[in-house]
């Protein structure tokens, strides 16, 4: 039978859920600064606003958005997350920049908005876990893998891109899977032609191994730390560099097809033919969860 995604698989219509289908961390939204570019720094603001106010330096962060991230551009935010006001007081370079946040928010029609106001020394949302994944929303449709990372409570994420929590190895290595990819680019949106993640429809549906053995998780472990160094032998490039189909790196994607072999496994002992039959295993998994 071919279903609606031209698969050879049950017919089923994939739904936006709010929880993940599989027992695996939740993947979380990143923190919509909502301040109007007033928390936010430039490299050269960041200096500038040092060389004014020194006491602030403790109080700021990198920050990335998909592009910082994919791109390895260099921005900086206040993340004045737990200061108490004395301190605050002492900095009226940063209480300027507060002053504009509230402002901004005031200004907006939303009510959704102005209701931040009241806390204008934060971003919209200060979630921050100790370590996490970061999966962009948005990826080139060129590249055959998502780039994704770890990150630790150091390093601010912006909405623009996902969070899961306290994830591992493991799960990075299944998230940045061949099989993975083809789930995205069958259920997943579209931003014109690039990829969009989505946490309600891709990830939260995605048809997780069921029951892998400790051997099996290990390989995979293995296997995605094998990706990571590799991409550190090219400190100078950017995720946006490794993963372009034409400058990809052969030890990179050594890796990657490594990664991919232990993934498989972890779904069953049989080689993949295809990819329609990687597709069709992964659609006949789900149709077991739902049922």
């Amino acid at each position: 039978m071919i279903n609606s995604y031209l698969v050879d698989a049950p017919e089923v219509v994939i739904e936006s859920i709010n929880n993940t289908l599989c027992n695996v961390f939740p993947m979380w939204f990143g923190n919509m600064p909502l301040d109007g570019g007033h928390l936010l720094l430039s490299p050269e603001e960041k200096i500038e606003l040092i060389h004014k106010e020194p006491k602030a330096e403790t109080w700021i962060r990198p920050v990335l958005g998909a592009q910082e991230f994919l791109y390895k551009k260099e921005r900086w935010c206040l993340w004045l997350v737990g200061i108490s006001p004395k301190e605050l007081r002492t900095m009226p370079e940063v209480l300027k920049r507060i002053e504009a946040v509230k402002n901004f928010r005031l200004a907006s029609k939303a009510a959704s908005t102005r209701v931040h106001a009241e806390r204008a020394s934060e971003f919209r949302d200060t979630r921050l876990p100790d370590t996490y994944i970061l999966v962009p929303k948005v990826s080139s449709e060129r590249r055959e893998y998502v780039p994704m990372g770890f990150f630790d409570e150091n390093t601010i994420t912006t909405d623009l891109n996902f969070m899961i929590p306290n994830a591992g190895l493991y799960e990075f290595g299944i998230l940045e899977s061949k099989l993975h990819m083809l789930w995205l680019r069958t259920v997943g949106g579209r931003l014109e032609s690039r990829y969009r993640y989505s946490a309600k429809l891709v990830y939260n549906n995605y048809p997780w191994p069921d029951s892998p053995t400790d051997k099996q998780k290990q390989a995979v472990e293995n296997a995605a730390q094998a990706v990571l160094d590799a991409r550190e032998q090219y400190p100078d490039s950017s995720l946006a560099d490794l993963y372009d189909p034409l400058t990809m790196p052969a030890d990179l994607r050594k890796a990657h097809h490594a990664l991919d072999k232990a993934v498989e496994k972890c779904y069953r002992k049989e080689k993949f033919s295809s990819d329609e039959t990687r597709l069709s295993v992964l659609f006949e998994r789900y149709q077991a969860l739902v049922s």
